[in-house]
C-alpha cells in the first residue's frame, strides 16, 4: 500500500507506508509500556516477593528515565543522526524488554526497567524527526503526524486491556515478551526503508545542561508521583518540587551562557513552538488524568476486573485513529488552528460532561463524555505536533520533538498525580473524581484559547 503525496509537493511519486509503520511501531511500544504494567504489577509483586517500594519502582522507574532523558535523546539525534539514535533506542528497548521478562527477582526487574526507559527516551524524539524527514510534503506529513499521535491514545487505553488479557492467560512475563517481535520488525523496517539522517558532528553536547534537565524532569516527575500518595504538603514532595525548580533555573542559566546550547532559548521565542509545547502539556494533563481516574473508578468503585476496565475505557480510544486520520486530511484545507481549537473544545466538553453527570452515573451516561475526550484530544494532537515541528529549524528537529514530548510527559504525570491526590483527599470518591474531571476540562479550555493565539491560522506551504 502506498502513502500518496499530492502532485507537485515534496518528492515525485509515492512514498510507502514502511517509514510510518516503523516509527509508529517504536512509539507504540514506548507508550504501551507506560500503562500495560499497571495491571501486571500485583501479580509480579507476589511472584517476585517484591516490597511496596520495589513495586513502585517497577512502575515509576521507567517513566522517570523516559521523562528525564528525552532532551538528551533529541540532542543526540541532531548530532549523530536521528535514524541511528532511533535504531539504538529500539535495540536497547527490545533487549531490556527481554531482560525484564527473564527477571529472577525484583531488583533485577527494576534495573531492566530503568534501561528500558533509556531506550524509550532515544526512540521518542527521533520518531517525529524521522517522520518529518520521510514525508516532506505538508499534507503527507500531517497525515503521518496524525497516525503517530493516535498511537499514544491507542497504546495508553489498550494497555490495561492487553495487560489484563496476557496476565490472566499466559503470564505476566508476556507483558514484556510482546515487545520482542514488535521491536525486531521496527528495527528491520527502519534500516530498510528509512533514509539515513544528516549528522552534525560539530554540534557539541552540553553535558552540564543535560544533567540539569535530567535532574529537573526526574525530580518533578518523582515529586508529582509521590504527591498522589503522600499529599501535596508532604515535606519530601515540597523539597522535590523546590529542587526541580532550582535545576530548571540552572538549566536556563547554562543555556543562556553556552556556545552550543542543547535547547537554544531563541527557539522558545517562537510563539508557535513554545505555545504548541504548552498545549501538548495541557491536553495530556486532561486525557491521561481522565484515563487514570476512570480506571480507578471502574476497578475500585464499580468492581470491574482488569479486562472489564480495559473494555470500559474503550470508548476513549475507539475514535482516536479516526480523529487523527480525519484531522490529517482536513489540515490542508483548514490549517492547524481550527483543528486544535475545536479538538480542545470538544475534549473539554467531554470532561465537563463527566463532571456534571452526577455522583454515581450509569456507565451508559459516561460513553459520550469519554468518546468526546478521546476524539477531541487526538483531533488536536495532529495540528499541535505539526505546529511545533514546523516552527523548528531542520537542524533542531530532534530537539523540538524532545521538547514537545517532554512537556507532554510532564502533563501526563501532573494529571495522574493530581487525580490521585484528589481521590485520596476528597470527602468522598465521587467528589474527587468529578473535581479531577472539571480541572481537566478547564485545562482543555485554556489550551483552546492558547491555540487560537499561537497556532498558525492558515495551511503552511510545502
Amino acid at each position: 500500500m502506498a502513502f500518496a503525496e499530492p502532485a507537485g509537493e515534496g518528492e515525485p511519486g509515492q512514498r510507502t507506508w514502511a517509514p510510518l509503520l516503523a516509527v509508529c511501531a517504536g512509539y507504540f511500544m514506548v507508550i504501551l509500556d507506560v500503562t500495560i504494567i499497571n495491571v501486571a504489577v500485583p501479580v509480579i509483586g507476589r511472584e517476585l516477593s517484591a516490597s511496596l517500594t520495589g513495586i513502585q519502582w517497577i512502575t515509576d522507574g521507567y517513566t522517570l528515565v523516559l521523562a528525564g532523558f528525552l532532551l538528551t535523546g533529541g540532542a543526540l539525534g541532531d548530532r549523530l543522526g536521528n535514524r541511528r539514535v532511533f535504531c539504538w533506542g529500539v535495540g536497547v528497548f527490545t533487549v531490556s524488554s527481554a531482560a525484564c521478562a527473564l527477571a529472577p527477582n525484583a531488583p533485577f526487574l527494576v534495573a531492566a526497567r530503568l534501561v528500558e526507559g533509556l531506550g524509550a527516551a532515544l526512540i521518542v524524539p527521533g520518531s517525529l524527526a524521522l517522520l518529518q524527514q520521510s514525508y516532506p510534503a505538508s499534507t503527507a506529513r500531517a497525515r503521518a503526524f496524525g497516525l503517530w499521535g493516535s498511537m499514544a491514545g491507542i497504546a495508553a487505553s489498550a494497555g490495561p486491556l492487553l495487560g489484563g488479557l496476557l496476565v490472566t492467560t499466559i503470564g505476566w512475563r508476556w507483558v514484556f515478551l510482546i515487545n520482542l517481535p514488535v521491536g525486531a520488525a521496527c528495527l528491520a523496517l527502519t534500516l530498510r526503508h528509512v533514509s539515513r539522517s544528516p549528522r552534525r558532528a560539530t554540534r557539541a553536547l552540553d553535558w552540564p545542561a543535560q544533567c540539569a534537565v535530567v535532574a529537573s524532569v526526574a525530580l518533578l516527575t518523582a515529586s508529582l508521583n509521590e504527591a498522589g500518595r503522600r499529599g501535596w504538603s508532604d515535606p519530601a514532595v515540597l523539597a522535590g518540587l523546590g529542587l526541580a525548580v532550582s535545576a530548571a533555573a540552572a538549566f536556563a542559566v547554562r543555556e543562556r551562557l553556552a556556545r552550543a546550547p542543547v535547547l537554544p532559548l531563541t527557539l522558545l521565542h517562537s510563539r508557535a513552538l513554545s505555545g504548541g509545547a504548552v498545549i501538548g502539556l495541557l491536553f495530556n494533563f486532561g486525557f491521561y488524568g481522565m484515563v487514570f481516574t476512570a480506571s480507578l473508578e471502574f476497578q475500585h468503585q464499580r468492581g470491574y476486573s482488569a479486562l472489564e476496565t480495559g473494555l470500559a475505557l474503550f470508548p476513549a480510544v475507539a475514535m482516536t485513529m479516526f480523529a487523527s486520520v480525519l484531522s490529517g486530511r482536513l489540515t490542508r484545507r483548514t490549517g492547524d488552528r481550527p483543528l486544535v481549537v475545536s479538538g480542545m473544545l470538544l475534549a473539554g466538553l467531554g470532561l465537563a460532561g463527566w463532571a456534571a453527570a452526577g455522583a454515581d452515573p450509569a456507565y451508559a451516561l459516561l460513553v459520550a463524555p469519554m468518546t468526546a475526550a478521546g476524539f477531541g484530544t487526538s483531533f488536536a494532537l495532529t495540528g499541535s505536533t505539526a505546529t511545533v515541528m514546523g516552527a523548528a529549524p531542520a537542524a533542531y528537529s530532534g530537539t523540538a520533538s524532545a521538547l514537545f514530548n517532554t512537556t507532554r510527559q510532564i502533563g501526563s504525570a501532573t494529571g495522574v498525580a493530581l487525580g490521585g491526590s484528589l481521590l485520596a483527599t476528597a470527602t468522598d470518591h465521587s467528589t474527587g473524581l468529578r473535581t479531577s474531571m472539571a480541572i481537566g476540562a478547564l485545562a482543555c479550555l485554556i489550551a483552546a484559547v492558547l491555540a487560537w493565539r499561537c497556532v498558525p491560522p492558515k495551511p503552511r506551504a510545502a
